[in-house]
């Protein structure tokens, strides 16, 4: 079964793109969406036998190199960390599949596409199945690769062509920092296998490595160098300037690449390596503090956006940003329910996006949309459950919690943050307000997209609105089993990744006082549980405690009640609980104040050109500052080096110096290859006088 998974995608792949010609689209199509949807289904098989059976296991497939000590081996590794990153990949490419047959149903090199899809899965399979860093790699750089193929296929676009150069390039960088990494791994460890490497790390917490005469707590630097990687993939700060130009590829290379599955392999690499993490807190508090930074710029900048797929592209760098704090606050699992969650709300999003643009001809700037509601009322409502569930809309204190996916496992994000910070861990309760501030931004760039899209006047052209159409069920098909996840996949699966049985759901794949879990169980009462904490119940108190303990749901104390457990998930103020979905209103509020009771003012905004519309409609400058920086001096250094060290030195000192010297002298003296004898014989006549008075000198000597 496992190997169906894996190795499906990559077969389909295979002859899809080698026979297209003999086969023709339509069979490419069915065999590249069937393999993957055959992987699918299996995928869900393993995770209920890893995750709920207990059959983890690992598949030693070949030996792959051996040089001296450094032996690596391919092998499927299937824990539940594995398992789950399996179902969130095959299912949201099993989609995309499906939704292409329509989306590029004009497109001459369909197969092309379709086995450019299933490589990408193949590769980021293998990447989350492997059983060790080279391995890993490997996948890492093949998803890059795929990425690459998939972002410019409209080559013959020019702005397709530099995003895909762009994203290659920028993710080169953090590429380099994972290579570093892993040989550093190799090089304290002796071993690239993640077991081997995990298992000695007791022993080599106070190891030092010494780089360039520097020494350097060995895990530390280890982890550093690995979150590097990290970044660069998952489109952190400083190195996320690629992923919204790599809106330029087809809308369902965003859902697939951008929002589900590449985007989150640095979020699975840190909860992969956990083990090292937890013993390297500086590492940790810089991967917070990344996150937290990126949540909050990404939202800012998606404010200002105006294409629709670029609004969504900023999202998901901001999701993102929550991801990699909860992991380095050691909240691995809730990093990776939220994970869960987001694949499916961000690529409902992103095909809901495809869908308008469909029907809008290919129209991608939201000032040119509005009042299309009614023509396209399928995408509208659809659109609507993933904005619900990317905003976190719930209601926090009924029966311990009711909402969409996004309000479960972001909100457990905000809400163990909090908790963090209070207990001190550095940069938790900045972390905390970040995100808080977040998702008042988030909500409201949401809602303006969706009110811009579809409501109001529209303000494009006529003759677009008069001929704009609602999708075909092949691709409004996946957009409902996405928005299906989008309602239902946070309160079904939140006991298992961080509440009640998380413990027995990801066994050994995260550690076990990482769980950002209310402690289920350990109380028979609510009177217990306030004994053990030592804290004063009122009656109604005492008894919404017991309600909720013998319930199996979140023990939650009203506000007012100071301190907190020895579990930091256990207690929170009811303010902290409500003000993530009241930000979340207010931003709905503003959007609509905004762009429905007032849809003057943010033109005249706009026109206005203020120095922050600038600052984000421009997107923080970044592109124009690596510009100067490392474009420019790039181009600088390489015409010094062109027109200075080439041309000036090397050429005038060497071809136009010496050389030259040499080939005029040389021509000279072939003047003197007459091929008269008489000149010859004078010449030597000269030649023997020279000798004889060489001769006479010497003897009068």
């Amino acid at each position: 079964m496992a190997y169906l998974v894996v190795f499906g995608p990559l077969l389909a792949a295979i002859i899809a793109g080698l026979l297209q010609k003999q086969m023709g689209d339509r069979a490419a199509q069915l065999i590249t969406t069937g393999a993957t949807i055959a992987a699918a289904l299996a995928s869900a098989w393993l995770l209920y036998d890893v995750a709920y059976a207990g059959n983890a296991r690992t598949y030693e497939l070949a030996s792959w190199m051996a040089v001296g000590a450094f032996e690596v081996s391919w092998a499927i590794r299937l824990d539940t960390l594995s398992a789950v990153m399996l179902v969130v990949i095959t299912s949201v490419s099993s989609l995309v599949h499906v939704y292409s047959w329509g989306y590029m149903s004009h497109d001459p090199h369909r197969a092309r596409f379709f086995a450019y899809l299933s490589l990408f899965t193949f590769a980021m399979l293998s990447l989350v199945t492997a059983d060790n860093f080279i391995q890993m790699f490997f996948g890492w750089e093949g998803v890059g690769l795929a990425s690459y193929l998939l972002i410019g296929f409209w080559y013959k676009k020019e702005s397709a062509n530099a995003a895909a150069i762009k994203a290659f390039v920028t993710n080169r960088v953090g590429d380099f920092g994972f290579a570093l990494g892993i040989m550093a791994v190799f090089a304290v460890f002796g071993t690239v296998k993640f077991d081997e490497v995990f298992a000695q790390i007791p022993q080599m917490q106070d190891a030092i490595l010494t780089v360039f005469g520097m020494n350097f707590q060995a895990l530390e630097l280890i982890a550093f160098l690995l979150f590097i990687g990290a970044m660069g993939k998952s489109a952190q700060f400083f190195l996320h300037v690629w992923l919204p130009d790599a809106m330029e590829g087809p809308t369902p290379v965003s859902a697939l690449i951008h929002a589900a599955t590449m985007v989150t392999a640095g979020v699975f690499l840190v909860c992969r390596c956990f083990p090292i993490y937890e013993v390297a807190p500086d590492t940790s508090a810089f991967i917070t503090f990344i996150g937290a930074v990126t949540a909050i710029f990404a939202a800012t900048v998606g404010l200002a956006q105006n294409d629709i797929k670029r609004v969504i592209a900023y999202s998901t760098c901001s999701q993102l940003g929550y991801m990699f704090f909860a992991a380095g606050l050691g909240l691995y699992s809730a990093a990776m329910f939220h994970l869960f969650t987001h694949a499916f709300f961000k690529a409902l999003l992103f095909l809901g996006a495809g869908s308008v643009i469909h029907g809008l001809h290919d129209e991608q700037d939201m000032r040119n949309m509005g009042g299309i509601y009614k023509l396209l009322p399928a995408t509208w409502i659809l659109m609507i459950i993933g904005t619900l569930a990317l905003t976190g809309v719930g209601i926090p204190i009924l029966l311990g919690g009711l909402g969409f996916a996004g309000f479960y496992s972001k909100d457990m994000i905000l809400e163990e943050a909090f908790a963090m910070g209070q207990e001190g861990v550095t940069f938790g309760m900045l972390a905390f307000w970040i995100g808080v501030a977040a998702a008042a931004l988030t909500s409201f760039y949401s809602w303006r997209l969706i009110f811009m899209t579809f409501h109001g006047k529209h303000r494009g052209d006529p003759e677009t609105l008069k001929h704009a159409h609602e999708s075909a069920p092949i691709m409004l098909i996946p957009l409902v089993l996405l928005a299906v996840g989008a309602l239902f996949a946070g309160g079904v699966f939140k006991s298992d990744f961080v509440a009640k049985g998380a413990q027995t759901f990801w066994g050994e794949s995260l550690p076990a006082g990482a769980y950002s879990d209310y402690k289920y169980g350990d109380y028979a009462s609510g009177a217990d549980y306030a004994e053990a904490h030592g804290v004063e119940l009122s009656e109604s108190e005492a008894a919404s405690l017991e309600a909720a303990v013998s319930e199996g749901d979140p023990v939650q104390v009203a506000a007012g009640q100071e301190g907190y457990g020895d579990d930091h998930g256990m207690r929170h103020p009811t303010w902290v609980l409500i003000l993530p979905v009241g930000v979340s209103a207010l931003g709905f509020v503003l959007a609509w104040y905004f762009y429905m009771a007032n849809p003057h003012l943010p033109g005249r905004i706009a026109a206005a050109r203020g120095p922050l519309h600038r600052f984000l409609q421009n997107k923080w400058y970044f592109d124009e500052i690596y510009d100067f920086i490392f474009v420019r001096g790039t181009r600088g250094l390489g015409d010094f080096f062109w027109k200075v060290g080439d041309q000036r030195i090397i050429d005038g000192g060497g071809p136009n110096g010496v050389a030259a010297a040499v080939m005029a002298g040389a021509r000279r003296i072939a003047r003197m290859q007459s091929g008269f004898v008489y000149h010859y014989a004078f010449v030597m006549l000269i030649g023997v006088l020279f000798l004889a008075l060489l001769l006479i000198a010497g003897a009068g000597a």
